[in-house]
């Protein structure tokens, strides 16, 4: 029996493993690795795949069957973090928004991060102005379709691609212009880097939005950016803290806490369920290990526990964004060859990657186009990686530089658009229409689809906004507001059932220890009181001597029988 059991554990140790990686040109890299792999293993494969060397952006993401997202722990091995049975599905993506990606070292880091944003972009998560809108648009054009050439591109070749979720004929005609008029001649580097350099200057480049409630019951979407942590309310920017200024974040259950410069709880927000709150709480710990340090060996293990709880423990592997900017100066070697696969012909007429129109993709190609289209959910992210951290002058990019400066800082809100923030959207009208407030189709807010078919049947059962909760004023505070009081009263019950438990496994612990303490042969003054007392006297001959006499019988049987059983 026992050496059954060893052989079987010794085929699970060996078991091979059925792996495939989502890349960011939607194509995918599938290998096999040993059961126990760990996901540093995995991450080297892809990057010397991809021949990449600044890999520190980049991370690889996976989701449970709960529908929560994870960031693979390269420490960790990765059969242990999956929860679903191979073959394992994950996605590469940028994990750590640089802050100024278009100064990064090397042309195919750039490609990459270009990839990423013209994602963030069709997905919602980038959110911009019409007039921005349509130049990254066309900056994405020139560098996928080269330049405008009559004979290639009819009238109207624009509404061939998809670069948003949905967008106005005005919108068409404009981006038309700017790529036949203003981009002639970029190179897709030229076009890659001036794409780069308009998107950073978004206020919601680089954001990882993460769906919440603050006390009220009202919605957000909290965010940890290279410059900072950020709440979104609405179309707002509610709250904006530097790295500086962060100390501490904390969770417990479902209960997020943001600690500000005087180690004062400054900011609650409640995540949808506790393993999405322990999200949070990890990518803002990396987040702020990544841009707030600066060495790795300052990095320290932190903890969410409090006065009677261990809570979790977590610490952030890898080097900080001053580190990894000093490694990537280093790089000295020929620029590797890049091979975009951004557009296709089809009628005269390319097609963009994350467009939905799959007839003009070639059937080899049609499956990996499909994969990007049926991502919805591509909105959470944690971000937490970046190169050179920018000055405070650059923090304030996030402002919107059509206000007045004269708005009071101390506020610290800055409007996002006119339409309310909603990344969780894939299809969110962006860039935001000048004209109208059209409702969107929203998905489910906590993860996404573990397989292709789940993303089908996710599509299928896509309610609208209304069902989930506008942002904006068309869910009932009042509901909210009681919901809220309950969940409060409930947390506070469970802390003082939790309290009660601890005192009462303290008291217990300490029983137990003087008990031993005072059979034993130590002969300390205090113990000898004791001992002399007729009911330590009582305890001892009616209980303890019992109780000592039938615990020595029984490990006497057991040990006779492990003997009898060896002979």
């Amino acid at each position: 029996m026992l050496s059954r059991f060893m052989s079987g554990s010794i085929r699970n140790l060996d078991r091979e493993y059925s792996c495939t990686v989502r890349l960011l040109d939607d194509s995918e890299y599938t290998c096999t690795i040993q059961r126990d792999a760990k996901g540093q293993y995995l991450f080297d494969l892809i990057c010397h795949h991809l021949n990449l060397l600044e890999k520190d952006y980049f991370g690889i993401r996976y989701v449970d069957p709960d529908k929560q997202r994870h960031w693979l722990e390269f420490s960790k091995s990765i059969a242990k973090q999956m929860k679903c049975q191979p073959p394992f599905t994950m996605c590469l993506r940028v994990k750590f928004y640089p802050p100024e990606p278009a100064y990064l070292k090397e042309e195919i880091t750039r490609y990459f991060v270009f990839l990423q944003i013209k994602r963030d972009l069709y997905h919602g998560r980038l959110l911009c102005k019409t007039s921005d809108a349509a130049m990254l648009a066309a900056h994405i054009l020139q560098a996928e379709i080269g330049n405008y050439d009559p004979g290639k591109h009819p009238d109207g070749y624009s509404s061939k691609f998809q670069f948003f979720p949905k967008h106005s004929e005005k919108l068409e005609r404009r981006i038309s212009d700017i790529h036949k008029r203003e981009l002639i001649g970029q190179t897709p580097e030229t076009s890659e880097r001036n794409f780069l350099q308009k998107a950073q200057m978004l206020e919601t480049y680089g954001v990882d939005p993460h769906p919440c409630k603050d006390v009220s019951g009202n919605p957000a979407f909290l965010a940890f950016t290279p410059f900072g942590f950020v709440v979104l309310q609405g179309n707002k920017r509610v709250h904006f803290l530097k790295w500086n200024e962060l100390t501490k974040l904390k969770f417990e259950g479902k209960t997020f806490h943001v600690y500000a410069n005087q180690n004062e709880i400054i900011l609650t927000y409640f995540a949808p369920t506790p393993e999405a709150c322990k999200h949070l709480w990890k990518c803002g710990v990396e987040n702020q290990a990544f841009y707030k340090l600066e060495k790795s060996s300052q990095v320290r293990t932190v903890s969410s526990s409090n006065l009677f709880f261990k809570g979790s423990r977590f610490r952030f592997s890898g080097r900080v964004a001053k580190e990894v900017m000093e490694q990537s100066a280093k790089i000295k070697r020929e620029p590797p060859e890049i091979h975009r696969a951004g557009l296709v012909p089809s009628r005269s007429c390319p097609s963009i990657t994350h467009g939905p129109r799959l007839t003009s993709v070639p059937r080899t190609r049609r499956r990996a186009v499909h994969i990007s289209i049926m991502e919805g959910l591509e909105s959470l992210r944690d971000s937490a990686h970046s190169t050179p951290v920018r000055s405070v002058s650059h923090g304030e990019c996030f402002m919107p530089r059509s206000r007045s400066q004269a708005t009071d800082a101390s506020e610290r809100t800055a409007v996002i658009s006119d339409e309310a923030y909603s990344p969780s959207d894939s299809v969110l009208p962006t860039p935001v229409a000048e004209h109208s407030m059209e409702l969107a189709v929203s998905r489910q807010v906590n993860g996404a689809p573990c397989s292709i078919e789940e993303e089908k049947e996710s599509e299928a059962g896509t309610p609208m906004r209304g069902e989930v909760g506008d942002f904006g004023a068309q869910e009932g505070a009042g509901g909210d507001t009681a919901l809220s009081e309950v969940e409060q009263v409930n947390k506070f019950v469970l802390s003082v059932l939790r309290l009660l438990l601890v005192t009462i496994g303290l008291l217990f612990v300490l029983l137990l220890l003087l008990i031993i303490l005072t059979e034993s042969d130590l002969d300390i003054a205090f113990l000898r009181d004791i001992r002399q007392t007729p009911e330590f006297q009582q305890f001892h001959h009616e209980y303890f001597c019992p109780l000592r006499r039938w615990f020595a019988c029984k490990l006497r049987w057991v040990g006779g029988l492990l003997i009898n059983k060896g002979e």
